[in-house]
């Protein structure tokens, strides 16, 4: 929970506020109830405001909870920084944590310092996240003079340099290329296979879907779905558009009356068909077979649903997502 100043704008308001100041408090995060496991990698998606890098920072021990409490392999952030900032690795999209007069490699050299990481260990480490991020071409670079694209994978080595276990990641890929974004996310996947602990928020739903295999959904506070991003979608985006291209116009008829529990339309062209149904009740094999057996098939294309869509219903009340089984660790109202 946090307070907020509450006054009126105008100058006679502002002079009013020294004298007798008035504050609204808030709830940032409420009653959240989440517990991860070593080789996790869990999206932890919301819409701006719904307590995302609030948790976060109560994870890294930057804010305290108000009510509840946060541990980390057994320890309470709060009082055990030092232990925990060894064992995890932060990064804020937003806020950087180079060094903005220092060049990259002056940064890096800080950190491994401030980590106690040998120098054997932090070489080999350095040429792995090279290889990955290409952060050789700028670590001469003042960090202040970093595209943002370039700050951002310095600031990725800088969060996995001293090799952390437990990894927050708030919109790692924002202002990187589609080329980087690929490396990264591969990445990220065998540190997960690897049994590093991998917690991410982004709105690039790219990011989750190659990545992540629990989806947890917060909004306004609250967690109002917590389980399996396979379930979600099997559950909530079951139907898929198959758009058929014929040599000739079809006849829709006998093709509705093939696939009756399909809906079968004129595409954007006369000679495209568009096909929508439920993958649990028709295949696409099936879909294609049918529309074969009135017409030459000349070209299909098929559209299936993404994560993005069963967010986008469930913020728009379209959906109503189950909550999963509450898990152990817990942090109340912050």
């Amino acid at each position: 929970m946090f307070r907020r100043a509450d006054r009126r704008p105008g100058l006679p308001a502002a002079v009013k506020h020294l004298v007798q100041r008035r504050f609204t408090y808030h709830t940032a995060v409420d009653h959240i109830n989440l517990s991860i496991e070593a080789g996790e990698a869990v999206a932890y998606v919301g819409p701006n405001g719904a307590g995302k890098s609030t948790t976060v920072k109560l994870l890294s021990g930057i804010l305290e909870p108000t009510e509840g409490s946060v541990r980390i392999n057994g320890r309470v952030p709060q009082r055990s920084r030092r232990a925990v900032a060894q064992e995890i690795g932060v990064l804020f999209g937003q806020r950087t944590q180079l060094w903005w007069d220092l060049p990259v490699s002056d940064s890096l050299s800080l950190l491994r310092d401030i980590y106690r990481v040998d120098q054997h260990t932090y070489q080999a480490r350095l040429r792995n996240l090279d290889d990955v991020l290409g952060i050789g071409e700028f670590m001469g670079t003042v960090a202040r003079k970093l595209s943002l694209g370039q700050r951002m994978r310095a600031d990725l080595a800088a969060a996995l340099i001293h090799g952390p276990r437990i990894i927050y990641l708030d919109e790692p890929t924002i202002g990187l290329d589609l080329t980087v974004k690929d490396r990264v996310r591969e990445f990220l996947r065998s540190l997960r296979d690897d049994g590093v602990m991998v917690m991410l928020t982004s709105h690039d739903l790219a990011d989750i879907e190659g990545f992540c295999r629990r989806l947890v959904i917060i909004d306004d506070g609250r967690i109002i779905f917590d389980g399996a991003l396979d379930a979600v979608k099997d559950e909530f985006a079951r139907e898929r558009v198959l758009h058929i291209r014929t040599a000739s116009p079809a006849d829709l008829g006998p093709l509705r009356a093939a696939l009756p529990k399909a809906d079968v339309s004129v595409g954007d062209t006369a000679t495209t068909v568009s096909v929508r149904f439920d993958r649990f009740v028709l295949t696409a094999g099936e879909v294609v077979e049918a529309t074969g057996a009135i017409a030459n098939v000349v070209d299909f294309k098929l559209d299936e649903p993404t994560i993005e869509d069963v967010i986008r219903r469930v913020y728009s009340g379209e959906l109503v997502l189950r909550t999963g089984t509450p898990a152990t660790a817990e942090s109340r109202p912050a």
